[in-house]
């Protein structure tokens, strides 16, 4: 029996997936969680072979939970499984040390075989989603540049951005100035939308 824990915010998909998996002979749904900060305490409790973890979730991100759940129990495989089919997302998802990577638009039949060869010590990728990702690239910005582009992308001014991240105004210009010419965009708006749209942020 494969025993499997969902994390996921959104209650209908989470019922949805642990129905689907239900139905399964050789598959048991042992936890459901809709929260990051939940996955470790629910994996520690129920000890589950593989982890099903959304990437967008309110407290965080399924991509940190990935991260942690390896590290606290590096027996539990884990899937992410999300709307957002993003190369940066499929990058960062296999860093944290993820096994496989599934689009929530997949086939039933593709999600239920992915548990299984993950399970099975294989690693399973979205064929479209891995070539798209081939094609894009890494992200080109660095660690502090997505930390001011994130800071600045609900507008904030580079003083309040400066504030926020304990940075002088200067230093947050040439961090934003920068990831504007490593995205191609024009602004620090574009900049910040096409970083999120490929997954970088």
């Amino acid at each position: 029996m494969i025993r499997v824990l969902l994390a996921d915010d959104q209650a209908l998909v989470r019922g949805a997936l642990a129905a689907m998996l239900g139905l399964e002979a050789d598959i048991e749904v042992v936890a459901q969680v809709g929260s990051a900060a939940q996955v470790v305490p629910a994996a520690r409790e129920s000890t589950p072979d593989v982890a099903l973890l959304d990437v967008q979730m309110p407290d965080g991100n399924g991509l940190d939970a990935a991260a942690q759940l390896r590290a606290a129990l590096p027996e539990c495989r884990v899937i992410i499984c999300t709307t957002f089919g993003r190369p940066g997302y499929l990058a960062r998802a296999m860093a944290a040390g993820a096994a496989g990577f599934v689009v929530k638009d997949s086939p039933p039949e593709q999600l239920v075989d992915a548990v299984r060869r993950v399970h099975s010590g294989l690693r399973v990728v979205d064929p479209a989603l891995a070539a798209e990702s081939l094609a894009t690239g890494v992200s080109p910005l660095t660690a502090r540049e997505q930390d001011v582009l994130r800071a600045a992308s609900d507008g904030s001014t580079v003083a309040d951005v400066a504030r926020r991240l304990r940075l002088s105004d200067g230093t947050v210009r040439n961090h934003l100035s920068s990831a504007i010419g490593k995205t191609g965009a024009r602004t620090r708006a574009e900049a910040a939308r096409l970083a999120e749209e490929r997954g970088w942020l």
